[in-house]
């Protein structure tokens, strides 16, 4: 009687594949939340400057909202990382169950966010709305 194997074959390719992609995601998480600091110090840097060289506040340092849209985009990279993580174990399990079933979950949250930050940013920038 011959021995049928029913586990499929692992490919560390594939698996390999999914941790670049995870990898990838992360980085793209670090660099959302540095850019939220960013826009967060930056508006604290010309706050204090305005204060150091005893200049009122324009109206165009004084909309107040770039430390809303800074914590907006590291919440963004926060949670890019949480659901990448997500996505790389449900992927891990799909791989080793030799049931992949893409999903584009992350790109389109991601790219929904980044679009609103975006159009936030913008929107911040235009002078005298």
């Amino acid at each position: 009687m011959q021995h049928i194997n029913t586990t499929p074959p692992l490919r560390p390719n594939d698996h390999l594949a999914n941790e670049r992609t995870f990898l990838a995601w992360i980085r793209t998480s670090i660099a959302m939340m540095g850019f939220g600091f960013v826009v967060v110090k930056f508006a604290l840097f010309l706050k204090q400057m305005s204060v150091i060289m005893n200049t009122p506040v324009t109206p165009d340092t004084s909309k107040g909202y770039s430390a809303e849209i800074g914590i907006f985009l590291v919440a963004i990279g926060v949670a890019i990382s949480i659901y990448a993580y997500i996505r790389y174990r449900i992927t891990e399990k799909q791989l080793m169950a030799d049931a992949f079933k893409p999903s584009y979950t992350l790109a389109n949250i991601v790219t929904m966010l980044i679009l609103l930050a975006g159009v936030a940013l913008v929107l911040y920038l235009i002078p005298n709305r």
